[in-house]
């Protein structure tokens, strides 16, 4: 069997699994989400946190809630690797300085995940069980939380309410993430994934000598790592080291994994709006760029001529012989249209235009499926603002779901999608004009700068993912990307809950012969239109500097 074949085989059975979940996954969530009933579990949760679940919350209630929540984790987190060195199970390893905890508290309460550290060699056990992966499951379930409120905005009449932030929380997290989790980690050790606390001893099949490992709760982490897009690993190589991601199949399995949760949040939506078919028309957008991206991906991947390229059947610099081409594709389209910084290659290593790909995935707002709950309400944002011009078109006040939207909506779906670019924009325009960042490239010209330009989309973004090839255990990283990341995961988050308030507050219009029908394919495919266009015309400039120079040249 080719390359080719097996990477399109690939394709085929994730795409076959995905359908087969969709439906039963996602109407599961809707239930989950509407339930009035609360498990016993819960009940303690609520009891020692003291928050009441059935107090209906308006915007600004269920915002506080979110900030609050998040606030309090990146103080947890901070604390735990400043204190890391007195710490039980910590390994040997000293605290963590004061920049590098900054960034990696908030890298992952705002389900970024990004790291400049090697995890073998910087966190014990302490921060990597009770810090990182209680923040993969909790960051997960704050993005699915904030969706599902935007959802209640399209579906409420008058009330102006959202649900409960901290019952949408907790639900999130035990009913779903947890339950999904742990089966994925049995399939996980199943494969091959390390799961102890005891180390890893391997000896050398060629040279005869033997390594010491430290171990840890790999599997479980892995698990939740993939699940709830978020992406930090136990090992400094991520997804592409063997006790992380030992086979073929565990590499197909985690991008399983990745995509699982944002598609069928879309049957979720479907089924809260009561709708399943304008549900699909946000799926079917959703898998038409992921789809095209995956083409594109195989196509610079597999095409490039040369002697090099031909005798390894494609660029296959910086993949794992494990996965090939195929499998290293469909890994790097999919992490970097979602929110998960997980790599099982070296995108600095992809070809020109292949490398762009991965940047234009993460600059689309990582919508197609996108993050855990933050692809849901990233893409119901770009529906809001395609009626928009869907209206302008025709000379009607736009609607979408019997809402009207008017001045106030479509401003804070703009203020949604102009604060991302323009952390990217600036701070990548401030770390090229200054001198010390610069020194941190490890290459010039036009791939140097794609170094630098994917640093800042991947933080602000809340992506995580690495170029590689990029110093950013500094200073200057530490704290800026630090600052992309809190400010890309939670201003545009203000405007989200705000906006569905506002549409909450609304009476439905009544369906007429002039409205749009959102369920159509008609709609799907301006949706994408939209989605292109937009970021085309925030982005080009500089994809023209870096990976469109490198690739054509």
């Amino acid at each position: 069997m080719g390359p080719v074949t097996a990477g399109v085989l690939q394709l085929l059975a994730l795409t076959g699994a995905l359908a087969l979940v969709h439906i039963p996954l996602g109407t599961y969530m809707a239930r989950v989400y509407s339930s009035q009933r609360h498990l016993r579990v819960e009940r303690w949760i609520y009891k020692g946190i003291g928050a009441d679940p059935d107090t209906e919350m308006r915007w600004p209630a269920y915002l506080r809630g979110v900030l609050v929540f998040s606030l309090a984790g990146v103080l947890l987190l901070y604390a735990l690797q400043r204190l890391q060195g007195v710490l039980p199970g910590s390994l040997g390893f000293a605290s963590i300085d004061p920049d590098q905890a900054f960034n990696t508290a908030v890298s992952f309460v705002t389900n970024t995940n990004w790291q400049s550290y090697y995890g073998e060699q910087a966190m014990g056990h302490v921060v990597q069980t009770a810090g990182l992966a209680v923040q993969n499951f909790v960051s997960a379930a704050v993005g699915m939380a904030v969706a599902v409120a935007l959802v209640r905005g399209f579906a409420g009449s008058r009330s102006g309410e959202l649900g409960n932030f901290w019952a949408d929380l907790v639900r999130g997290v035990v009913r779903i993430l947890v339950p999904l989790a742990f089966v994925a980690a049995i399939v996980l050790v199943a494969c091959g994934v390390i799961q102890n606390f005891s180390g890893v001893h391997t000896v050398g099949q060629f040279t005869g000598g033997s390594q010491e490992w430290n171990g840890g709760a790999v599997a479980s982490q892995e698990a939740i790592k993939e699940l709830g897009t978020n992406g930090g690993g136990y090992f400094n190589a991520n997804s592409a080291h063997p006790f992380e991601n030992p086979t073929p199949f565990s590499n197909l399995f985690e991008i399983f994994l990745i995509l699982v949760i944002p598609f069928a949040l879309t049957r979720t939506f479907g089924v809260m709006v009561g709708s399943v078919r304008q549900g699909y028309a946000i799926l079917a957008a959703m898998g038409t760029i992921w789809l095209g991206f995956v083409s594109l991906m195989m196509w610079a991947e597999f095409s490039h001529q040369g002697p090099a390229f031909e005798l390894a059947n494609g660029a296959m610099e910086g993949k794992e012989v494990r996965f090939g081409i195929g499998g290293s594709s469909l890994f790097a389209v999919s992490t970097t249209l979602t929110s998960t910084g997980a790599v099982d290659s070296f995108h600095s290593s992809f070809t020109g235009l292949g490398g762009g790909i991965t940047l234009l995935g993460m600059m689309l707002g990582e919508i197609a499926p996108g993050g855990v709950g933050s692809g849901l309400y990233g893409m119901l944002v770009m529906a809001v603002i395609a009626v928009f011009i869907a209206g302008l078109m025709v000379g009607r006040t736009p609607e979408y779901l019997g809402k009207k939207i008017g001045t106030r909506e479509i401003k804070q779906a703009a203020l949604y999608i102009l604060v991302t670019p323009a952390l990217v924009l600036v701070l990548t325009a401030a770390a090229m004009a200054l001198p010390t960042p610069g020194h941190s490239m490890t290459n010039s010209g036009a791939h140097g700068f794609s170094e630098i330009l994917y640093v800042y989309t991947s933080a602000s973004n809340n992506n995580g993912s690495a170029f590689a090839g990029l110093n950013a255990d500094t200073q200057w990283f530490n704290t800026t990307l630090g600052i992309a990341m809190l400010l890309g995961r939670f201003v545009p988050m203000i405007f989200v809950p705000a906006l569905a308030g506002s549409l909450a507050r609304q009476t439905p219009v009544p369906v007429t012969a002039g409205t749009l029908r959102t369920g159509k394919p008609l709609f799907a495919g301006l949706l994408v239109g939209a989605v292109l266009i937009i970021t085309g015309l925030t982005y080009f400039p500089a994809l023209a500097l870096g990976p469109l120079a490198e690739g054509l040249a």
